[in-house]
């Protein structure tokens, strides 16, 4: 078994921003390979630490190599790889956000904020920016890259 990668106080700090802000519930789902992946473990066991902080939030684990028919669903095409989605009912709504890689040190942050805006089926974006991406007639792919440090 794996060493817990939260402290006891990072868990509790979490938990109590959930409780304060979660609203609606989120579904993530993690995307894996146990053949080739050298942060999937990790980063499974990250997400499974998180899910238990709050009644609103789901996991569900994918494999890649024996799932791909839901890989491509989900365009996920690196592992680890993480999907942060909203769940009404039995329906997920997918939003596009989509985490490559361990989202350690200050990407946790974001994982954490992201889970918080799906929750909130809102953004903090200004009205201006909302009505100009609202403009935007064609798909656009924003990648964002990290490198550990």
């Amino acid at each position: 078994m794996l060493e817990r990668l939260l402290t006891e106080d990072i868990s509790q700090q979490v938990k109590d921003v959930f409780e304060q802000t979660l609203q609606k519930n989120v579904h993530i789902l993690f995307f894996g390979s146990e053949l080739r992946c050298e942060y999937c473990q990790p980063t499974r066991s990250l997400l499974e630490e998180i899910i238990p902080l709050s009644e609103k939030l789901s996991l569900e684990i994918h494999d890649v190599e024996l799932e791909p028919e839901i890989a491509n669903i989900y365009h996920v095409d690196k592992t680890p790889g993480i999907v942060i989605t909203a769940k009404e009912e039995f329906e997920i709504i997918d939003y596009g956000i989509r985490y490559s890689g361990m989202p350690s040190g200050h990407e946790f942050t974001s994982l954490i904020n992201d889970i918080i805006m799906v929750s909130q089926r809102s953004t903090d974006l200004n009205p201006d920016t909302r009505t100009f991406l609202g403009t935007i007639n064609k798909d656009i792919l924003l990648q964002v890259f990290v490198t550990p440090t």
